[in-house]
């Protein structure tokens, strides 16, 4: 009888975010609003409405519209999963941010951008292909070839092509380990954590793809290699908007592709901060679950982004599609939604006021069971973080 009223249920539920998820494509096309201003107005501050949108904009209407915790029965999941809709959305990302890439080289090209203005255009390009990466996150970790191909072309525009074996293969297994290079550690600065990822993930990565061909008794310099094939599609992206638009966008191709893996490994930076996996008596890692990721459950970001942020549902269960990933009254909450956190990762002071009593809320006060920054541990063992005066303590 019980079973019956579930499958009622679930037969019964509609996702009430269904009409909303198209806003994600939102992102993509601001390159066009930024153009159709500078053409209006001839002003150059016309390129900064994207980071204005995506850093301002978005996290105000964030905190107005608040959080969504609500999860779909596990009964209608299958169906929500295999609603095509949902994936169509994110193929859809890809077109539009490749006509934003496009179009923004064809105004560098032409020139005449004061020096805000080029500043504004790099700045915008880059934070579409930064975001796109979070669209490359979602195809890549599913098991069709199509997606899996497409998360190589949403890659190519920021050079970051090792990140689809890096993150599904290393980054999955090592999370929340001293291990993982992009697992930030309780008292470690953006600005500390930014080159030990970016060099140790791209390290990680071609040892991890090196180790995958020499298993089977092959050379890894093969087109079949995820890394080379990822960069060879960034080459021929470079190579096409160079026969387009001349050699004068190369500087630009290159500053937009560091802005874009920079937004990238702010995200990883916030994801996963201090959190530790322990030791089981075995002396293995405990299995990857909610309590390793921080969470948020903000409503506008959660859209923007494909549901990155139930982060820790995706960690327990990587398979999942964006559409069906849960909240956890076990995972560890942001006080915020990416966007607002991300500029709060830019400046230390800011974030350790903000994070680092919530680590420590998280483990009960004990400090030995995060992972924690050596450098840190110190000043930390010193001085133990604690929450503002005007904020309530944890629990």
């Amino acid at each position: 009888m019980a079973a019956d009223a579930a499958a009622t249920d679930a037969r019964a539920w509609r996702d009430a975010r269904k009409p909303f998820w198209p806003l994600a494509l939102l992102v993509p096309a601001l390159p066009f609003l930024g153009w159709a201003t500078w053409r209006a107005t001839g002003g150059g501050w016309a390129w900064w409405l994207t980071p204005a949108v995506v850093f301002v904009l978005i996290p105000v209407i964030d905190l107005l519209v608040g959080e969504d915790r609500r999860n779909p029965p596990d009964e209608a999941v299958p169906r929500l999963a295999a609603d095509g809709y949902y994936r169509w959305l994110t193929y859809l990302y890809l077109p539009a941010q490749y006509a934003g890439l496009a179009l923004c080289c064809a105004v560098w090209a032409r020139g005449g951008l004061s020096v805000a203005g080029a500043t504004g255009l790099v700045a915008t390009i880059g934070v579409v292909n930064g975001i796109a990466i979070n669209t490359a996150h979602e195809l890549g970790h599913k098991r069709e070839t199509l997606e899996r191909w497409l998360s190589k072309v949403a890659l190519a525009p920021t050079a970051y092509g090792h990140f689809h074996v890096e993150h599904n293969r290393g980054h999955h297994t090592r999370v929340a380990t001293r291990e993982d290079p992009a697992s930030s550690r309780l008292g470690e600065s953006f600005w500390a954590f930014w080159p030990r990822t970016v060099a140790g993930s791209l390290r990680s990565a071609w040892r991890l793809e090196t180790a995958r061909f020499r298993r089977r008794g092959r050379s890894p310099w093969t087109w079949r290699n995820d890394i080379l094939n990822a960069y060879a599609m960034t080459l021929a992206l470079y190579a096409a908007l160079v026969a387009a638009f001349g050699p004068g966008v190369l500087p630009f191709l290159a500053l937009q592709a560091v802005v874009g893996f920079c937004l990238l490994e702010a995200v990883n930076y916030l994801e996963h901060y201090g959190l530790a996996r322990q030791r089981t008596p075995a002396g293995r890692y405990e299995r990857v679950d909610p309590r390793h990721s921080w969470n948020s459950d903000r409503t506008v970001t959660n859209i923007f982004l494909f549901q990155l942020q139930r982060h820790s549902d995706h960690h327990a269960n990587p398979l999942r599609r964006y559409q069906t990933l849960r909240s956890f009254d076990s995972s560890p909450q942001l006080p915020a939604g990416y966007a607002t956190m991300v500029v709060a990762a830019l400046v230390p002071s800011v974030w350790r006021r903000v994070m680092d009593h919530r680590v420590l809320a998280h483990y009960g006060g004990d400090l030995s069971r995060a992972n924690v920054h050596p450098p840190a541990l110190r000043r930390l063992r010193a001085r133990p973080p604690r929450p503002p005066a005007a904020e309530p303590r944890a629990g």
